[in-house]
């Protein structure tokens, strides 16, 4: 592919403070019109890659480059094409809706008969019909959202960077607000959102995870499944799930064992070859096993599988 059909390019982006490596030259691209997420947990590196992109942070090394402009260079010139949403509600809370909207706008250079049209799409968009006059402070945190996402989006970016917009937000308001951003991607624009929910990575056209700094995997998220994967997940519904995971992981016989929702995952290679002996092992010890199956890893799974693997590449 041509560098023009990326919005972002990376190439050994590394930042340090002092002798903390916050981001360790890691290398990555985003295309145009598509979801790209950033996955690592609280603290890996994935506020500091987005300030770099943003201009906000100058790397220590490596370069970035957004909408083919070097932003350590230029970066006034990519201000006005794209849209940013803090990881924290950047609204005011003693504005309403209809001043919070008019105030971004006005911020952006919107002039008055185009920034009416914005406002009116913006609410329509955020389902804040007949709610103007209300405070933002008087909105949930999955309204909120919405109304700081499309006052992100007044001057209608090419590219919005989304950083942890969905946390603290109860999961139905999470999928409403992802349907904003399959309509954004269907308007032509590229969103960059991060996020240490795993089950919003299915949502996203590509992926990387980030983990102490480091990308440990990219790509699509079947890719990553298929490829990043070491070893087969076994699925158990059980009684007792709390006894049935301190008896596996006793065994030593596992690379994880970890309970998602109410089932256990297990994983080993072959582990197939397990299925009965731990059946046994279990009912033994007075825990009824509802279910057992060999499943597709998710996408937790794999970042477990990622983490650990890259852990055990740097003892």
């Amino acid at each position: 592919m041509r560098n023009d059909d990326f919005t972002i390019i990376a190439r050994g982006l590394t930042k340090r403070f002092g002798d903390f490596t916050a981001v360790d030259g890691i290398d990555f691209q985003v295309r145009r019109g598509e979801i790209f997420g950033f996955l690592g947990p609280n603290g890996a590196g994935k506020t500091t890659t987005i300030r770099m992109m943003l201009g906000l942070l100058k790397p220590t090394a490596g370069t970035v480059s957004v909408l083919g402009v070097a932003v350590a260079e230029h970066p006034e010139r990519i201000r006005p094409r794209i849209g940013y949403m803090a990881q924290r509600f950047s609204l005011y809370d003693d504005l309403t809706i209809l001043q919070n909207l008019r105030f971004y706008g006005r911020a952006y250079g919107l002039d008055n008969d185009v920034l009416h049209e914005r406002i009116q799409n913006a609410i329509q968009t955020a389902g804040l019909e007949g709610r103007e006059h209300t405070h933002a402070k008087d909105l949930s945190g999955g309204w909120r959202q919405r109304l700081a996402l499309n006052a992100a989006i007044l001057h209608r970016p090419e590219l919005v960077f989304l950083d942890e917009p969905t946390a603290g937000v109860d999961p139905v308001s999470r999928r409403a607000f992802w349907n904003l951003l399959y309509q954004l991607v269907a308007d032509g624009v590229t969103v960059f959102v991060t996020t240490h929910y795993m089950d919003e990575a299915e949502h996203c056209h590509r992926l990387a995870f980030i983990q102490h700094g480091r990308l440990i995997a990219y790509g699509m998220p079947e890719e990553i499944k298929r490829d990043r994967m070491r070893g087969q997940v076994l699925e158990i519904d059980c009684t007792q799930p709390d006894v049935a995971i301190g008896l596996l992981r006793e065994m030593g016989s596992f690379e994880e064992v970890a309970l998602y929702g109410a089932q256990i995952h297990v994983v080993a290679e072959g582990i197939t070859e397990y299925k009965s002996r731990i059946a046994q092992a279990l009912t033994e010890a007075g825990v009824e096993v509802y279910a057992m199956d060999v499943i597709t890893p998710s996408l937790e799974d794999v970042f477990i599988s990622s983490v650990r693997n890259h852990v055990g590449s740097k003892e």
